[in-house]
């Protein structure tokens, strides 16, 4: 079997993650910090592509790789029109998409902009692989209540998709026959209703769905209403409460999940409540999922940063295992995933897509 080498970006707001993998084994792995005194000499995050491309270069000439011996480079796919799920080529359009910040600004948009740079110098296969935008929900589930307020599928894809078709071959099952209910569980919480390979619903991951360490969830509408209207607050403050200063940093003061165990460890009942809380909510989601797919899961995958906390995914676990057996698979290797995707089209196990022919 032939041996390809990938090359994989995913740029954070203030990091630079990358990986050299042959084939889906990672060869070297690294994470470049950027000072903020660097990037604020960057007006967009476009600009900081020489930053970050130098730092690529750099990491592979430590690896003793030159650019011209690598298979394809994988970016992270950044905030792009709605596709469906799958491996995409780096297109014309999908560049002028994310130069232009169509559809949102975010520091993943960099991503398949560093590795076009590598087709267009090194004549490598530029790919992303399941962006957060990925929207193969049924029309059933767009339907919010109001027909001014869609439900959009905004959700952690690129982890949810792997461990989903990781655990498949593991347990040597068809990624395309099967249906799951997976929860990625970190600083933001997404469940997703995986019905024979393609996610027909989801929680959205930024507003809504169970509360997480800093985001508020979903919340009684009529409530946030009148906090908008009563003056006391500016919308970009409403906007903070309800995404960065929500969940248990609104109730507890930390999203720091080590400190909270520690606090409930020493008798604070109100922490114990309010994680116990959280737990509740994503049970709660986990089970509606499990009636979309009504009833019919082959497993329920607690996966992401805090899927690391026992506390957490027994509790989980103690709601939802009668409706299908859990498996608890925690962290979010997006770099390993990425090249997994990258690696797929490499071997003609899948056809890359093509964003522009999405609508």
């Amino acid at each position: 079997m032939s041996t390809y080498r990938i090359l994989v970006v995913n740029p954070g707001s203030t990091s630079t993650k990358m990986g050299l993998f042959d084939n889906d084994v990672p060869v070297a792995v690294k994470k470049v910090e950027h000072p903020a005194s660097e990037l604020e000499k960057f007006p967009r995050i476009q600009d900081q592509y020489g930053l970050r491309r130098q730092v690529m270069l750099e990491f592979l000439k430590e690896q003793s790789v030159k650019p011209t011996q690598l298979s394809a480079v994988v970016g992270r796919g950044g905030l792009l029109r709605p596709m469906p799920s799958g491996t995409y080529r780096v297109t014309p359009r999908m560049l002028e998409d994310v130069s232009t910040n169509r559809f949102g600004e975010h520091a993943s948009n960099i991503g398949c902009i560093l590795a076009f740079g590598f087709q267009w110098d090194f004549h490598i296969p530029a790919f992303i692989v399941d962006p957060p935008c990925v929207d193969e929900i049924i029309d059933i589930a767009r339907l919010s209540g109001l027909k001014e307020i869609p439900r959009h599928s905004l959700w952690h894809a690129l982890n949810i998709m792997a461990v989903t078709r990781q655990l498949c071959a593991r347990e040597g099952w068809n990624f395309r026959e099967e249906n799951f209910v997976t929860a990625h569980l970190g600083g933001g919480i997404s469940v997703a209703a995986i019905e024979h390979g393609r996610c027909i619903d989801c929680s959205n991951g930024l507003d809504a769905g169970p509360y997480t360490p800093e985001r508020a969830g979903t919340v009684p509408t009529l409530e946030l209403v009148k906090m908008c209207f009563s003056g006391k607050y500016t919308e970009a403050e409403i906007k903070r409460m309800l995404v960065g200063r929500g969940g248990l940093v609104n109730y507890l003061g930390t999203s720091n999940l080590v400190e909270v165990e520690r606090r409930i460890e020493q008798g604070d009942d109100y922490a114990r409540l309010v994680l116990a809380g959280m737990c509740y909510q994503i049970a709660k989601e986990i089970g509606a999922f499990v009636a979309t797919l009504r009833g019919k899961v082959k497993r329920i995958i607690l996966t992401g940063g805090i899927a690391h906390s026992k506390q957490i995914t027994t509790r989980v676990r103690e709601y939802v295992e009668s409706f299908a057996p859990v498996e608890v698979i925690p962290g979010e290797d997006e770099l390993a995933a990425l090249a997994q995707g990258g690696l797929r089209v490499l071997r003609g196990e899948e056809e890359p897509r093509n964003y522009d022919e999405l609508p």
